[in-house]
């Protein structure tokens, strides 16, 4: 089963890549941002509970998707852009392992503890 959701993740990974390549962004913008929502994992400089707030908010998938359809409702690249990173993010982490947090640490996901 866990090939299967690693699978899924590398298909929705995939996706976000195909949506970028319809913007008129040059590559270097992806590989320049594709890292970007992991500055959700500074609110753990804090504590565990703000900490893992901010890196599932950074890492939420629906928060990404919302996002791009706005941008794509407002014909506006740069908030597609900003979906597609955080969906493209979130896929790769989770095809790594790396789930959304729980508040008892950074290593307890809800795909189990890294």
């Amino acid at each position: 089963m866990k090939a299967i959701l690693k699978l899924e993740e590398l298909a929705m990974f995939l996706l976000g890549i195909f949506l970028f390549s319809q913007l008129s962004f040059s590559w270097w913008w992806f590989l320049a941002f594709i890292m970007a929502p992991d500055i959700g994992m500074l609110g753990y400089l804090k504590n565990e509970k703000i900490g893992a707030w901010f890196y599932n908010l950074f890492h939420h998938k629906g928060l990404a998707l919302l996002l791009y359809l706005v941008g794509v409702y407002s014909s506006n690249e740069t908030i597609q852009f900003a979906g597609i990173i955080l969906f493209a993010h979130a896929s790769f982490d989770r095809l790594l392992g790396y789930g959304l947090k729980y508040e008892q640490g950074f290593k307890f996901t809800h795909l189990g503890e890294i």
